[in-house]
């Protein structure tokens, strides 16, 4: 097999960006949304729903398990049926895949087998799949590939966990948790639990299809969850644009001073993507939302920032990237748990921003990045599409560089290319 070319990072011309980028459905949304509508009572029609691999590899895992799925571009219609085992799941490199249907999978009568690409295999499950047993679910193996044995039922309630390496692991079990005969009493204990907007989120979605749950997340180490069992509603579910995916394109705007509008962006959302309007709001920028969308203008210079990011660390590689443009070093802190991401990525911008040529220090839970003068050099993506994204941003300031696998882009954004392109240079070609 021939390797995969790089891909020319198109560089700013002129020196600001502006335009309007209508980006996809949410991915995290999405898929919370078919699980649910799977789990469902009745059918559920899914309109703006994201159609990129994270979400096929998630929509073929449940017809696998005998879950009716049909599509109509951006609509997913759901039917529910009794789920079925004797199958295999591939996860793909889709956190959500591997940690959401293991839960899912119990509910059906057979085995299921998961098992996902390399990078996959290294991600952390291990909590996740010890809740399960907790809970008498049938576990063979600790990690992918693994074997849920379903039953056709979860009959126990209570489980304790980690999960400081992922909250994926929680939301896996909520969203299943009202279909367990007695319902779910979860508990998080451990170290800080990550990510806690995307929880939220799950919450939210559960309380919109009418399952009663409680939370109480006031100590991030000490974290509860109760479900109650009884029916997940279905019906009409709306997915509000992917703002994590919108991140770099708000990073042009950043690094170039230029002005870059986002439509349709939600007043209120549990997207881990709409802190971009605070870090960016820190760093110079200036945010306006209105009925019609989010648009921001970048700043002449842009701020050092020194944050927290254990909440939003999907958003790192975005904010490492416009931290590599700064007035002085941003430190990045909260992280640990982005080292179980698609790739570790504290060591791959660690690595990549040290090539380009600025000057990193590696904390165990986050970076340090030191601005300096930077040079074109083909970046590694890792086979991570937020570590392409970042290489993107870095290409609009600095000629020469390119990615070494843009193609990984589409695990949450179809036409990445085609968007960046048609933002960073109007009117051109999708370059190679």
């Amino acid at each position: 097999m021939s390797p995969t070319p790089t891909w020319a990072a198109p560089t700013a011309e002129p020196d600001e960006v502006h335009g309007t980028v209508a980006i996809p459905g949410s991915k995290s949304l999405t898929n919370r949304a078919l699980v649910l509508a799977a789990l469902a009572q009745r059918p559920t029609v899914i309109r703006g729903a994201l159609m990129a691999r994270d979400t096929r590899l998630m929509i073929a895992g449940l017809q696998s398990m005998g879950v009716g799925v049909t599509i109509d571009e951006a609509t997913v219609t759901v039917l529910p049926q009794a789920l079925t085992g004797d199958v295999h799941v591939d996860c793909g490199l889709a956190g959500t895949v591997m940690r959401f249907l293991p839960p899912v999978a119990a509910l059906a009568s057979g085995e299921v087998t998961f098992d996902g690409d390399p990078r996959a295999r290294q991600r952390p499950l291990r909590p996740l799949l010890a809740a399960l047993h907790q809970l008498g679910v049938q576990v063979v193996g600790h990690e992918l590939p693994v074997v849920i044995g379903g039953r056709g039922a979860v009959t126990g309630r209570a489980a304790t966990i980690d999960a400081s390496a992922s909250s994926q692991f929680v939301s896996g079990l909520l969203l299943a948790g009202a279909r367990f005969a007695h319902g779910l009493d979860l508990r998080h204990r451990g170290g800080p639990l990550p990510s806690l907007p995307h929880v939220r989120m799950t919450t939210d979605l559960l309380a919109d299809q009418g399952v009663q749950v409680t939370a109480d997340t006031e100590d991030p180490t000490d974290c509860r969850w109760q479900v109650e069992p009884g029916p997940i509603a279905g019906g009409d579910l709306t997915i509000e644009p992917d703002l994590s995916n919108a991140g770099p394109f708000l990073a042009a705007a950043m690094v170039t001073g230029g002005r870059v509008s986002i439509p349709h962006w939600p007043a209120d959302t549990t997207q881990a993507g709409d802190e971009l309007r605070t870090i960016f709001g820190a760093m110079g920028g200036s945010a306006e939302l209105t009925a019609d969308g989010l648009t921001l203008q970048g700043p002449d210079s842009i701020r050092a920032l020194t944050a927290d990011l254990c909440a939003v660390g999907e958003l790192l590689p975005t904010v490492a990237a416009v931290a590599a443009f700064a007035d002085g070093p941003s430190h990045l802190t909260g992280l640990a748990h982005v080292r179980g991401h698609e790739t570790d990525r504290l060591r791959a911008l660690a690595t990549e921003l040290g090539r380009l040529g600025a000057t990193v220090t590696e904390l165990p839970d986050g970076l340090v990045i030191t601005p300096g003068p930077m040079v074109g050099t083909v970046v590694e993506c890792y086979d991570d599409h937020r570590m392409a994204t970042f290489a993107a941003i870095i290409g609009l300031r600095i000629p020469g560089v390119s990615l070494s696998d843009v193609g990984t882009t589409t695990k949450t954004m179809p036409d990445f290319p085609g968007l960046w392109t048609s933002l960073v240079r109007p009117g051109a070609g999708v370059g190679t």
